[in-house]
């Protein structure tokens, strides 16, 4: 079995929050023994309850949960791929083991082509700026009453989770509120980068970068903040090899790129998994979402040009 442990040195600057400090977080291989099963892909200690992060992978929909000894079965990774070689979670890492090769954009760029719209991706890189509130705003105006709530996807670091814990305040508020329905991924604790260093060296690339840190630090900092981690990762920058990809999907997670990155001028498609940043560091693909909602507002008025949920969208491709 696969087990990864956290160092104390992990928990430095670490603070204590009304979830519950965690201790002991690691990956942990097995299944629930209740039917529908679900895969196990981590533990914890958390207010004196053994906690679990469950993996639906029928749906990619993940859940944490307190359970006894008595309700779940340690496994190996490979009797879990046997055990659920025909869901879409398995084949959806199988096709991943196809994208590790790419330094830039590996991982699922695009889902379901018969979608009438994409799965809308905003990164929270580390900033000193504030939230871009406005552009959520304009989101809710723009979608809104056709899709409520509006299922988005937002990849986010501990740095910035740490700087910005009124903006994650508003965003959970947004979630209780019924206005949005976040998908949170996992986009590395530090992002580390260095606007002087080629692509082979930086981000994650960089030398003596610890995956297993980036990976399970953020985890781990996600579930004290109360946001639930996804089966995905975005690696930041969108930059990876395959040595690194590989440690990724070692955690039983899928790593997700884009096709339509906005600040860049790449245009969606049917499907795409568009990127934007909210973060304040890039406002021109902002405004560029923007100005292309406006353009769509009869579009979505009829239904005909929506926002998709990325958990259902893979599944639908994968089961096609």
């Amino acid at each position: 079995m696969f087990r990864i442990f956290i160092t104390a040195l992990l928990f430095i600057g670490v603070s204590i929050h009304s979830y519950g400090q965690i201790t002991a977080y690691q990956v942990f291989y097995g299944v629930t023994i209740s039917e529908p099963q679900q895969i196990i892909l981590r533990e914890w200690q958390q207010n004196n309850q053994q906690m679990y992060l469950l993996l639906n992978p029928y749906t990619l929909e993940t859940s944490t949960r307190q359970l006894p000894l008595n309700a779940i079965q340690k496994e190996s990774w490979n009797e879990i791929e046997n055990l659920f070689q025909h869901t879409p979670y398995i084949k959806a890492l199988h096709q991943e083991k196809g994208r590790d090769s790419n330094l830039q954009d590996a991982g699922i760029q695009r889902t379901d082509t018969t979608e009438r719209g994409f799965s809308l991706t905003i990164d929270l890189c580390p900033s000193s700026k504030p939230l871009a509130r406005s552009f959520f705003e304009q989101l809710i105006t723009a979608f809104e009453p056709e899709e409520k709530p509006i299922p988005i996807t937002i990849t986010i670091t501990g740095i910035w989770i740490q700087k910005h814990m009124q903006d994650l305040a508003y965003l959970k508020n947004l979630v209780n509120k019924g206005e949005l329905d976040i998908t949170w991924v996992n986009h590395s604790y530090h992002h580390y980068y260095s606007p002087s260093k080629p692509l082979p060296v930086n981000f994650l690339l960089a030398p003596n970068t610890k995956i297993s840190d980036e990976v399970l630090l953020n985890e781990q900092y996600m579930l004290e903040n109360g946001l639930t981690p996804s089966i995905f990762f975005r690696f930041p920058g969108l930059i990876s090899d395959k040595a690194i990809f590989d440690q990724v999907l070692a955690f039983g997670l899928l790593p997700i790129g884009s096709d339509a990155w906005l600040a860049k001028k790449q245009q969606p498609k049917q499907g795409s998994l568009v990127l934007v940043h909210a973060n304040g560091n890039e406002p021109v693909g902002l405004q560029d979402f923007i100005q292309m909602i406006k353009q769509k507002s009869n579009l979505i008025r009829k239904k005909a040009w929506l926002i998709y949920e990325l958990p259902t969208s893979i599944v639908n491709f994968e089961g096609r």
